[in-house]
């Protein structure tokens, strides 16, 4: 494989016969479904591991609870909440059935996921370029950490990139055959309506693509097509849009100005570590500089296998990678609440491709110094000194780059990862060690649903087996909502009466030393005997007077 990146980045010194875009010559050609199988595995298995470790959070919460209970609930709840995520619950739901509901089998689709958006950055490089570069794409899009994250999340996010890029691939193919006939053309809008079932916001992908034929010369006679599979698209997925704006309120939080600044935009979107930020914004700027450069003194030469491929990647990463974040941030201002920058996730093979070409740009770049620096110790044969040094400087860059990613990948698999440090698996291993069988438990609602300590119960509940939850009114899976109806502890507080014991779990809040429900119970009569922090949430052991 090192040979083969290294040919990828050899400047052609005399005019190759014309072809495709996407082959290469027959001495050169590698085989494209091998490598995209081969990577694609690779992308899951680094991906997986270790995915198990963090505790669940609110999101994956939300996953779950839909995904176990009943289908005739599941619908219900449907009807009324979450109907964007439908398609993702309903797949969970025989998930769950066939492997249960750990941490490891629910992310497990995600690592899955994950492989097959690598393998198919893989075969969208290769079409863009060459076999060569779909390669390095395909390493790099392993590398980032939007995409280690993916593997770690029980939700759709890993599974619309995955769409997303074969989705893509679709389109590079009618655009490159320069397909006139409607027929593909309704099929794809069809398939992008039917993505956006899935996560809505697939969509967009039509944005993209009609941006890309409109920039490029052979593409704008194909505008009739797209035309034609945008209008059949968004006809055919008005019913989730209907959907998704009757409860955009689910996502009012994010109006938040937390969530649209320029920090998650141009770090936490994509990347997440400075180190790693830095070094692939970098890469990106240096891959398109320099393919501009060329461009405009109309030379020649190129990168990749041709100066169409060179201009064909960045301008389909580019706008892949711009126009669904920017329209999202207008709808965000002007609309409703509609920014996260998880949900830019569907274009981490766009900055993949992007952060590749400037990798092969930079050890190009590098070349020259590595031959001066290497003159002196290696053999020269006609022609292959650069060759060898281009491919030890491509090694050098991506190795570079896959340590940088390191802290970030280990981060993502540390026990608190998960929402600013997550701990519900925590306590209630906590709680399965230290209570007893006819103990009760009381959790702190003085929170955000997907922040509250009860879902510990709910994730987890082997370890709360035993325990007494006098706060339930309605459970769950009896509701058309994702959560339990609760009643307020002063409500239900004389239900304690019968457990001596009871068990306290309240997250931690600035600035309150002892939370309000701590004070109920004591003013019924039982006094804090014990209290333990995990992480964030506190558990707190409190005996009845006298017992």
């Amino acid at each position: 494989m090192v040979t083969v990146l290294a040919e990828a980045t050899v400047l052609d010194r005399a005019p190759r016969p014309a072809q495709r875009p996407g082959e290469s010559s027959p001495a050169r050609r590698i085989p494209l479904g091998a490598a995209a199988a081969a990577l694609g595995a690779v992308g899951t298995l680094v991906t997986w591991l270790g995915s198990w470790n963090p505790s669940y959070w609110g999101d994956e919460a939300a996953t779950v609870l839909s995904a176990e209970r009943p289908i005739g609930t599941l619908f219900a709840e449907l009807r009324s909440i979450d109907a964007v995520h439908g398609v993702y619950y309903l797949v969970m739901h025989f998930w769950i059935q066939a492997f249960g509901a750990s941490e490891l089998s629910t992310r497990l689709p995600s690592a899955l996921a994950v492989g097959a958006m690598v393998a198919g950055t893989v075969v969208l490089g290769a079409r863009l370029a060459d076999p060569r570069f779909g390669v390095v794409a395909g390493v790099v899009s392993t590398l980032l950490p939007r995409t280690t994250f993916l593997a770690t999340e029980a939700r759709s996010y890993a599974i619309g990139a995955a769409i997303a890029v074969w989705l893509t691939v679709f389109f590079v193919a009618l655009w490159q055959r320069r397909e006139t006939r409607l027929r593909p053309w309704i099929g794809y809008g069809l398939l992008v309506a039917a993505a956006s079932y899935l996560f809505l916001y697939l969509l967009l992908l039509l944005a993209v693509h009609g941006a890309v034929l409109l920039a490029s010369p052979t593409g704008r006679a194909r505008m009739r097509g797209w035309l034609v599979a945008a209008v059949v698209a968004i006809v055919a997925a008005s019913p989730i849009v209907a959907i998704a704006y009757a409860e955009r309120h689910q996502v009012a939080f994010l109006a938040s100005p937390s969530h649209a600044t320029a920090g998650n935009v141009l770090v936490a979107q994509w990347f997440g570590g400075a180190g790693i930020t830095v070094a692939a914004w970098a890469l990106i700027l240096l891959g398109a500089i320099a393919v501009s450069s060329r461009a405009l003194r109309e030379s020649r030469s190129a990168y990749l296998n041709r100066g169409e491929s060179d201009r064909a990647v960045v301008l389909l990463a580019g706008a892949w990678t711009v126009i669904p974040t920017a329209l999202l941030l207008v709808g965000n201002a002007w609309v409703s609440p509609m920014y996260n920058s998880r949900y830019l996730a569907f274009c981490t093979p766009a900055v993949a491709m992007l952060v590749a070409l400037g990798a092969i740009v930079l050890a190009r770049l590098l070349t020259p110094a590595l031959r001066r620096v290497a003159s002196g110790l290696v053999r020269r044969r006609e022609g292959r000194p650069l060759v060898e040094l281009t491919t030890v400087a491509l090694a050098v860059v991506l190795v570079a780059l896959a340590a940088l990613a390191v802290p970030g990948y280990l981060a993502q698999r540390g026990p608190y990862a998960k929402s600013g440090g997550s701990d519900l698996r925590q306590v209630a291993d906590y709680i399965q060690q230290n209570a007893r069988r006819g103990d009760a438990v009381v959790f702190d609602q003085a929170t955000r649903q997907t922040q509250r300590p009860g879902l510990a119960a709910r994730l987890y509940p082997a370890q709360f087996a035993g325990l007494r939850n006098v706060e339930i009114v309605t459970p769950y899976y009896e509701r058309t909502r994702i959560w339990d109806q609760v009643a307020p502890l002063r409500d239900v507080i004389s239900s304690l009466d019968a457990s001596p014991t009871v068990w306290a779990l309240e997250l931690a809040k600035p600035g309150v030393a002892v939370p309000a429900d701590i004070d109920e119970l004591t003013a019924h009569g039982y006094r804090v005997v014990g209290s333990r922090l995990i992480h964030r949430i506190t558990v707190y052991r409190l005996q009845k007077e006298g017992a």
